[in-house]
């Protein structure tokens, strides 16, 4: 791991600015039907496939899994594994996920492994590499570039979750398709995809997995969705010819679900923790309002006039893509950024923005201090404050009194009185969004 070394520099005007008493809120958000099934419902999808059925008995399948925290991905891996067995296959494991994992084939096994993806635990071995074969050139030059153990497979299963993109709105944004060109084209085929910028999601993306779905042996997609509390509430076996319709469909679905703010401004928001298993970009831009592309404008609401970055999640390792969307970070965060990791995720992508380093303080107090502080808010108190565990994580939120009324309005729950935010003699804040003793004690 290569990381950034910063100094813990003392600004003795940050001491005098006055952070505001929050309190608890509890959202709601649309939760649908969730499965209760779900190996059930995902032998059942595997079942589906009169290509799988079809297929001689002893035939290689590879089985594509990526680097997104899906809900339930283990339970989803173990029963496409196990349902393939039955069905007299060899099923063996290709991470599908681009450039992730410094672009290794060892860091996309610890990629996966994060995941609680490991050989153990699925059944199945991982044949991990970022060799690729050629599959042929898109209209606008674009090389098809497919992970060459799964073109070498009988079949391919590919095994992905329908959601909006972190950064763009397109009829297709994350799912199936994107998992073909961008995942399964490794380092190469993301590299293929991005070259372009913004457009290549409209073009780029959707030719190269046409080339890839008439030529390479895939034979199914197993394509979820969540809700906003991570209940699995679709599961579908989708032939290759439907990737294309389904994620459209799906997506719509998805979208249903999303969780929002209850309210459209924000002074300042303080993120506990951004990953790449929360969101692509490391914070959602659906939550944030931050994109931050120079050829893209933000969206006028969500709007944060300044966003703190306390922590990284414990599965996205050290990849603290999407911190170059904050405004203020600390010396503990950038300590355990791989910059490996971003750096090739930014390279890959074209989208430098997302790993560049904000403002970098001495600790948690200090980074919640100048967010008041450089909010514009009128005065430190009526600071319009927010605190968030991530942004896939909003059942519960911290909220200042200024933020208060406009959340009730939103259809949210106040579920304590207002409290002083807890720091340690160090400047950790110790109130968590989350945590069970606040809950218990306001505090």
């Amino acid at each position: 791991m290569v990381s950034a070394s910063f100094p813990a520099l003392d600004f003795t005007f940050l001491e005098k600015v006055e952070i505001p008493q929050v309190c608890r809120v509890r959202l709601t958000h649309p939760r649908g039907n969730p499965i209760e099934d779900v190996d059930g419902a995902v032998r059942q999808a595997v079942r589906s496939s009169p290509r799988l059925r079809e297929l001689a008995a002893g035939s290689e399948v590879a089985v594509a899994l990526g680097s997104r925290g899906i809900s339930r991905i283990v339970v989803i891996g173990q029963a496409v594994v196990s349902e393939l067995k039955a069905l007299g296959h060899r099923p063996f494991i290709v991470p599908a996920m681009g450039s992730h994992g410094g672009g290794t084939a060892e860091g996309q096994v610890n990629v996966l492994a994060k995941l609680g993806l490991t050989e153990e635990a699925l059944g199945a071995p991982i044949r991990s590499s970022m060799e690729v074969v050629d599959y042929g050139v898109t209209p606008d030059g674009a090389h098809c570039k497919f992970d060459r153990n799964a073109a070498g497979a009988a079949a391919v299963v590919v095994v992905n979750r329908v959601k909006s993109h972190t950064t763009f709105e397109r009829s297709i944004e994350s799912g199936l398709v994107k998992m073909v060109a961008v995942g399964l084209g490794k380092a190469e085929g993301a590299r293929a995809v991005h070259r372009t910028g913004p457009r290549a999601f409209l073009d780029t993306l959707p030719a190269l997995a046409k080339i890839a779905l008439e030529k390479s042996p895939i034979a199914l997609g197993i394509a979820v969705v969540e809700n906003a509390d991570k209940d699995l509430v679709a599961v579908e076996g989708v032939a290759p010819e439907d990737f294309f319709e389904a994620d459209m469909r799906l997506l719509k679905m998805a979208k249903s679900f999303i969780a929002r703010l209850p309210f459209g401004k924000m002074d300042g928001l303080v993120v506990e923790q951004i990953g790449k298993d929360i969101s692509g970009a490391g914070m959602d831009y659906a939550v944030t309002g931050r994109a931050d592309l120079r050829s893209i404008p933000n969206p006028p609401e969500p709007f944060a006039s300044r966003i703190a970055v306390l922590g990284l999640s414990e599965a996205t390792g050290g990849n603290g893509l999407g911190i170059g969307l904050a405004d203020f970070t600390t010396v503990d965060v950038v300590s355990r950024i791989d910059l490996r990791q971003i750096y090739m995720n930014s390279l890959t992508s074209t989208m430098a923005e997302k790993s560049r380093i904000p403002i970098v303080l001495k600790n948690d107090l200090d980074a919640i201090r100048a967010t008041v502080s450089t909010s514009w808010s009128a005065s430190d108190l009526e600071t319009r404050l927010c605190l968030i565990r991530s942004t896939l994580h909003l059942q519960e939120i911290l909220v200042s009194e200024s933020l208060l009324w406009e959340t009730l309005a939103g259809g949210a729950e106040q579920a304590s009185d207002f409290f002083p935010l807890r720091f340690s003699s160090q400047g950790k804040l110790l109130t968590r969004v989350y945590e069970k003793e606040d809950q218990e004690t306001g505090a």
